[in-house]
């Protein structure tokens, strides 16, 4: 597939193209699938890190499209690793509703990074939804001994049980019913973070909902709250649609 101008920006930022193949794929839940893929050289060529990510090429009317997706358990020896799509409609859903074993899909490596934050975190603070859990679940892993408190958006009932990793010795796992368009969740958050937060300067604070809501939820920390702009990471992972 041609990449249109997306892809000839891309490769002038000297991103790189790959092609994985589907090798299975699980039901999560009704609205979340995992497609397991075997990764075509990319984890020899560049070593995963936390909330590793690549940008997924998707034909629309003709058109080319990319979505982002993070790497779940990548593994550089065997080279693969999985992508975890929460459904809805659009290109991305489609694809993952129908993948089997021997699709391929081709991928873009351009943009991915991840600052390890110093000093060490002496508490992780994490704000997401089923869009960045991949992501979310990442930094726990990353961070295995630190404490951690957890609030995530959940649109749908069955968004409940999906697979947080988390610890009950270390981590403190807040479960979020979405209510207007995020405002409930900004409102817990700006509720319960205080007692949490400790000392600002050791605590690290990620967050990755919708655009609005976490550019809202970045406005309250840094503005309010009082945390270091380098203490805060804070992306919005979709754009919500009336």
């Amino acid at each position: 597939m041609a990449h249109g101008w997306e892809g000839a920006v891309l490769r002038l930022m000297r991103g790189k193209d790959y092609a994985f193949t589907v090798i299975g794929t699980e039901q999560v839940t009704e609205r979340y699938r995992r497609v397991h893929l075997s990764d075509g050289g990319l984890l020899a060529a560049v070593p995963p890190h936390p909330t590793m990510w690549v940008r997924l090429w998707f034909a629309r009317e003709g058109k080319p499209h990319q979505r982002a997706f993070t790497l779940v358990d990548p593994d550089p020896v065997a080279g693969t690793f999985a992508l975890e799509f929460a459904l809805h409609d659009g290109v991305a859903s489609d694809w993952a509703r129908t993948a089997a074993p021997g699709d391929t899909i081709e991928a873009t490596l351009q943009g991915t990074g991840f600052d390890q934050p110093e000093p060490a975190p002496a508490r992780l603070l994490l704000i997401g939804d089923p869009a960045s859990l991949p992501a979310l679940n990442s930094l726990l892993d990353a961070f295995p001994a630190t404490p951690a408190t957890i609030w995530f958006e959940t649109p749908h009932p069955t968004d409940r049980v999906l697979p947080v990793r988390t610890d009950a010795d270390r981590h403190d796992l807040r479960l979020v019913e979405r209510i207007d368009d995020g405002g409930h969740l900004l409102k817990q958050v700006r509720a319960e973070l205080p007692a949490v937060l400790g000392d600002p300067e050791t605590a690290y604070i990620w967050a990755a909902c919708d655009t609005a809501t976490t550019r809202a939820l970045a406005a309250y920390l840094r503005r309010e709250a009082g945390v270091p702009r380098r203490r805060v990471h804070a992306l919005g992972y979709w754009r919500a649609t009336a």
